[in-house]
């Protein structure tokens, strides 16, 4: 694995569990679900609202790119 997919994978994984652990405590405080149903729903939640990273291979050398829903298209990071 190279850098920028480390990269891509650290920040997939802090994005969904900030998301996760938000939603697991609002789902929680919010909503009469009870038992296992709390970290499913929290864990649907995290995963539409996390945004995707991906380093990708191109001719000009590795690049890192992030789509997210609430942005339209594919961005280019650094």
């Amino acid at each position: 694995m190279s850098k920028l997919q480390i990269r891509a994978f650290i920040y997939q994984l802090g994005c969904f569990a900030i998301l996760f652990i938000s939603a697991r405590y609002l789902v929680a405080y919010y909503t009469p679900l009870t038992g296992y149903w709390i970290p499913i729903s929290a864990f649907f939640i995290g995963t539409i609202l996390s945004p995707k990273f991906q380093a990708i291979k191109t001719k000009d050398g590795e690049k890192f790119f992030m789509k997210w829903i609430f942005m339209k298209g594919v961005r280019e990071i650094e």
